[in-house]
């Protein structure tokens, strides 16, 4: 349990990090855009700002599958799954909460794909507080 536990940390804080960096380097593009509006006096239900909410969306879909795909390849090099397709769709669907059988994950490294679940939800909370944060900015005329 304890190794679970040591990997588990080991991906919260990686994910926590990947996802920091790109909800960092994300809030800047956002903001230059918002300041070119601004001198531009666009309004802020415009093309260009409804394409900087799909940019963002595409962007935080982006972040959750880097994520994804790490906790994939993690339990695919520790044999918890040994399926590379399989080991993807186990992660994307435990990442997301939504679950299904863990009956493909080896049972040693079952607690590892829990915390993934406790994982995956906080980082798509953090993603839908920046997405509401970015509508808001179109709200405003």
């Amino acid at each position: 349990m304890l190794r679970e536990l040591i990997v588990s940390t080991v991906m919260v804080v990686l994910t926590v990090l990947v996802h920091g960096g790109g909800l960092v380097v994300l809030g800047r593009l956002l903001g230059l855009e918002k300041r070119r509006e601004n001198a531009e006096h666009l309004h802020p239900a415009s093309m260009r700002s409804l394409g900087m909410v799909l940019f963002t969306v595409l962007a935080l879909i982006g972040l959750h599958g880097i994520e994804i795909w790490l906790y994939g390849l993690l339990y695919l090099a520790v044999g918890a799954i040994h399926d590379l397709r399989e080991a993807v769709y186990f992660s994307t669907i435990t990442y997301g909460a939504i679950g299904y059988s863990d009956a493909v994950m080896a049972e040693r490294w079952r607690l590892v794909s829990a915390i993934e679940g406790i994982n995956g939800i906080l980082m798509i909370g953090w993603s839908t507080a920046l997405l509401i944060r970015v509508v808001g900015l179109l709200r405003r005329v």
